[in-house]
């Protein structure tokens, strides 16, 4: 594993592997990897014949109270890592190649169809900041795919729709979220709970998981599934910013007749905000029978 932080030099390496007719593939992290990110690189190698892994921990997906100078930092662990994985080049980019015109006055990409809700209303702007920093990544190194993870299904929807609204010539793929035995959610900010909360977290898994339990029965009343959801992560001491019922393709309300869905959830348990999701895959005549 070759490890890169100037453009040129990644671009040349790139232009050859194309040259030669390979797949090339990106994994976007900001490091301090776990086995979450170690799947999309898996996912990467099997669709792809080389595979880019980048870190960069991006300032403008951070809001101002939030946890940028905190975000941990673990560069020499994560090239251990990844050094024993499938993949060929570390692009480890600086402030300076990403947004040269800086943060401030550079150029942004907003994703109007996905803010507004469900974790845009929470984090003002912090899409807008995963819109713009994914599409420099995939400009700077021209990937023929790219996987995320579907933790992040609103990151997930609001990349795959810029690709297709921008005409970027990338596939995304969605990969299935890694957790750990208890069903909570690999999160680099997971570190950040103390034991008696690592205890708890794992009630948000649980909680979504019944309510798509209960949808998959037939049960409609979306209203009151969501209140009750929200109450019963309250009584373990969780902060919830809200437990949501969408659709999958869109994340806007249900639609009489829809079948599939995804119930998603955010709450703030001490200051580590979890996110979560489980999704609701019937189909149209299962459903209507």
């Amino acid at each position: 594993m070759e490890r890169i932080t100037a453009l040129d030099t990644l671009r040349r390496r790139v232009a050859d592997w194309k040259g030669s007719g390979d797949v090339v593939a990106l994994v976007p992290t900001m490091g301090n990897l776990h086995h979450g990110h170690l799947r999309l690189v898996e996912e990467a190698a099997a669709l792809a014949d080389r595979v880019i892994v980048s870190v960069f921990v991006n300032p403008t997906q951070f809001g101002p109270d939030e946890d940028f100078a905190a975000y941990p930092r673990t560069l020499e662990a994560d090239r251990r890592a990844l050094a024993r994985m499938p993949v060929d080049i570390l692009f480890t980019p600086g402030a300076e190649t990403v947004y040269p015109e800086g943060t401030a006055q550079g150029t942004r990409v907003q994703v109007p169809a996905l803010e507004g809700m469900l974790c845009a209303l929470a984090r003002p702007g912090h899409f807008s900041g995963v819109a713009t920093v994914v599409a420099k990544l995939f400009n700077m190194v021209g990937p023929d795919l790219a996987t995320f993870g579907r933790k992040d299904y609103q990151q997930l929807l609001v990349v795959r729709h810029m690709v297709r609204d921008l005409c970027m010539r990338v596939r995304i793929v969605g990969v299935e979220t890694v957790r750990d035995a208890d069903g909570l959610a690999l999160s680099s900010r997971n570190g950040y709970l103390s034991p008696e909360q690592r205890r708890v977290a794992p009630r948000l898994n649980a909680v979504l998981r019944e309510i798509a339990g209960e949808l998959a029965a037939g049960r409609r009343d979306f209203a009151a599934l969501e209140e009750r959801a929200q109450g019963e992560l309250r009584d373990v001491g969780m902060d919830p910013d809200y437990v949501s019922i969408r659709r999958p393709e869109d994340l806007q309300r249900p639609m009489s007749g829809d079948c599939d869905f995804v119930v998603l959830g955010a709450a703030r348990l001490g200051p580590t905000r979890l996110i979560d999701n489980v999704a609701v895959e019937q189909g149209t005549d299962t459903c209507r029978t």
